[in-house]
């Protein structure tokens, strides 16, 4: 591959470091790359499968996708997900060509990165903040990673509910009310909600609830340091940051867009550079 013809669509993504990343994967390897924002922000009536059938139509190579159209682009791939990623119903990368193909380098990116960051650390009982789209990745990896039980809050108690079927018995929807109560007997804390990120700080972890837990992970990473993680720190937590999955998640999209696969540990340290504050 000479060059490769790609972008990222999503809402108040500005501040984004993946084209970056991408452009430093890509420099290494010898290619060219073309790369779109389409921030989506305030355009109600952005149309996404009309907008990608545009891409495909314009020889794009393919086109990664982040919140809120995670869900909107499995059901564009439908069966061109492979069979054991159907179940998550949430793509972050469509892959174009002869066929096309919907993956989601989430869920692959979260099990590498606690592998490498927490490698010693038991999952145990979860409390997991969101259901949308990157906790249809993060849930399922932590299932895979041996999670006793995943205790859910989403304000859409219907969204909840379709993500505790997806995760199975060992999952399980809280109330408002019992919400509390889930994050103090947690042994791990996940935020996959936006709350955290510049536009739209705050945390869905009450403060005073954190302290008697052994983990905590937040998906955002523009700031990598979210109040969350900065409470969970204080209380002696170990974490994991958005950005740890940032990497990983990038190292993988570079090689389901390209066929190349980089030395992880290297590309690791170079892409540290693009830490956000």
């Amino acid at each position: 591959m000479k060059s490769l013809r790609c972008g990222l669509i999503g809402d108040h993504i500005g501040q984004t470091r993946f084209p970056a990343a991408l452009e430093l994967m890509c420099q290494e390897a010898g290619i060219e790359l073309s790369f779109e924002l389409i921030d989506t922000a305030g355009k109600s009536d952005f149309d996404f499968a009309q907008f990608v059938d545009g891409l495909r139509a314009d020889n794009w190579h393919g086109v990664s996708v982040t919140h809120p159209y995670k869900q909107d682009a499995a059901d564009y791939a439908g069966e061109g997900m492979p069979s054991e990623l159907r179940q998550l119903g949430a793509s972050n990368i469509l892959v174009f060509g002869d066929t096309l193909t919907g993956l989601n380098t989430d869920y692959s990116g979260f099990v590498s990165a606690w592998a490498l960051q927490l490698p010693t650390t038991s999952v145990g009982a979860v409390a997991l903040a969101g259901a949308g789209g990157v906790a249809r990745a993060i849930g399922p990896a932590l299932v895979e990673l041996g999670a006793s039980e995943i205790t859910i809050f989403d304000t859409s108690t219907d969204r909840a509910k379709d993500l505790a079927k997806r995760l199975g018995p060992c999952a399980t929807i809280a109330s408002p009310d019992q919400w509390p109560k889930a994050i103090k007997g947690a042994d791990g804390l996940v935020n996959a909600t936006p709350l955290g990120m510049a536009y739209n700080p705050g945390s869905a972890f009450a403060a005073d609830l954190i302290g008697k837990q052994a983990w905590a992970f937040d998906a955002v990473y523009t700031p990598t340091d979210t109040q969350f993680l900065t409470d969970c720190s204080h209380a002696g937590l170990a974490t994991l940051t958005g950005f740890d999955l940032f990497r990983h998640m990038a190292i993988r999209s570079f090689q389901t867009y390209t066929g190349i696969s980089p030395n992880p540990n290297v590309t690791l340290s170079n892409l540290a550079v693009l830490r956000p504050d």
